[in-house]
């Protein structure tokens, strides 16, 4: 067995980021400002704006504490607020709803569709009209969220908000550098959301950003993350603000981490590659790939399903016992789970693999859990196809990450080749 453990993702350091950090320190910009938030979002605007064999945009973008604030204050500079109803995407992370709820808002959640598991355009237009129909009013926004980095349907998207006068704030956390007609996510829609977390496709050990339209919006969305305050030379606040800003510190990582983004998508992609050619005869298991010509996804993990009537072995003890640990890299988990298991969760055959991938140290994880399947929203309205709970049953995330090698993909092949019974 392998010593080192194959993390499912995690951003890897260039050694630019120290020159960065220092700056920052011998200037004594330790604050949430600086010249490295500045850097770092003029080398954030000059990669968004970049468009392939086109004029480039002029989206201005804006640094901040996490992915989560950039979903926040989009939603604010949308006007959402108590009563309102926002259309989002089930099948992601609680990231892309939960926001919703802190400007007492209704998320309402909208299903997927087969080709990209991304929101399904023409299940997004019946939940228009039904919201109309039954509320009197248009929802206030919708977000459409780029699942493991795959592109959703953002010309149909745009399209149909469009002729409905809906702002769409697109959520790219998870899909920096995917590009849909050779455009980057997050540029299409009103306001785009980018996450540099730790496991993210480049860091800023945590934090965030907000794409948007121009330089007014992108002034806007500042005042609020810099606490709404007016003009004055006092604190005067005319309206409600957050601390969201990022800090000076991380910005120099990421602009450390922007000299090898490109690097990073490419290896990204490279490991795709490799699963898929690795696994193509393995029957029973199927990658995730790009599903349109216009499609050209980062990758950021590589995912896969399991056909239901695959055996894995020991999978008669799957959800046997109660996890005592954190699965997925969620460290500090201290709120355990009352039960083995609950009324919707992976087949039996995708948690066995699971566990067969941990015991050669190996990290693997379910798909996000519908947001529409959490308790948490057992009430929220709902469009649902079953497209996402049917993947979230047969679905797993591989390992992709810059720490991941060649060496690495082949022998994870290998024991997922050996976990399959006879």
């Amino acid at each position: 067995m392998r010593k080192d453990r194959i993390l499912l993702c995690l951003a890897h350091m260039s050694g630019r980021e120290q020159d960065f950090i220092k700056e920052a320190f011998d200037q004594n910009w330790v604050v949430p400002l600086g010249p490295n938030v500045n850097g770092f979002e003029k080398d954030l605007e000059e990669f968004v704006n970049d468009r392939e064999g086109a004029t480039p945009l002029d989206k201005k973008v804006v640094a901040l504490s996490a992915g989560t604030a950039a979903v926040h204050l989009a939603l604010i500079a949308c006007g959402v607020g108590p009563g309102d109803e926002v259309l989002v995407q089930s099948f992601t992370f609680c990231a892309s709803s939960h926001p919703i709820t802190y400007c007492g808002a209704t998320p309402v959640f909208v299903d997927s569709e087969k080709e990209s598991w991304n929101m399904d355009p023409d299940l997004l237009e019946e939940a228009i009209k039904d919201r109309i129909a039954k509320t009197g009013r248009k929802p206030k926004a919708i977000i459409p969220v780029a699942l493991y980095g795959m592109p959703y349907r953002i010309d149909r998207i745009m399209e149909i908000a469009d002729r409905y006068g809906i702002p769409v704030i697109e959520d790219a956390a998870e899909g920096l550098g995917s590009r849909f007609a050779g455009r980057v996510l997050g540029t299409f829609g009103k306001y785009g959301v980018l996450s540099f977390n730790g496991n993210k496709m480049i860091t800023t050990s945590g934090g965030g950003a907000l794409v948007c339209d121009n330089a007014e919006d992108k002034n806007t969305v500042m005042w609020y993350a810099t606490q709404a305050r007016e003009s004055y030379p006092y604190y005067q606040h005319e309206a409600i603000g957050y601390n969201y800003r990022m800090s000076n510190i991380c910005a120099g990582i990421g602009r450390g981490q922007m000299t090898i983004i490109d690097d990073h998508i490419a290896h990204h992609r490279h490991v795709q590659e490799l699963y898929c050619e690795l696994l193509k005869d393995v029957k029973g298991i199927e990658m995730h790939c790009n599903p349109w010509p216009e499609s050209d996804s980062n990758f950021w993990l590589c995912t896969a399903t399991l056909d239901p009537a695959l055996k894995i072995k020991g999978q008669e003890n799957a959800y046997k016992q109660i996890v005592t640990g954190a699965v997925g890299g969620a460290a500090g988990v201290i709120h355990s789970a009352s039960t083995a298991t609950t009324d919707c969760q992976p087949n039996d055959n995708v948690e066995a693999l699971r566990v067969c991938l941990d015991k050669a140290n190996i990290e693997a994880r379910p798909l996000w859990k519908p947001m529409h399947r959490q308790p948490v929203y057992k009430d929220a309205p709902a469009y649902v196809n079953g497209v996402s709970e049917a993947l979230f049953a047969v679905g797993i995330c591989l390992p992709a990450g810059p720490y991941v090698t060649d060496d690495d993909v082949r022998y994870i092949a290998d024991t997922i080749k050996a976990s399959i019974a006879d």
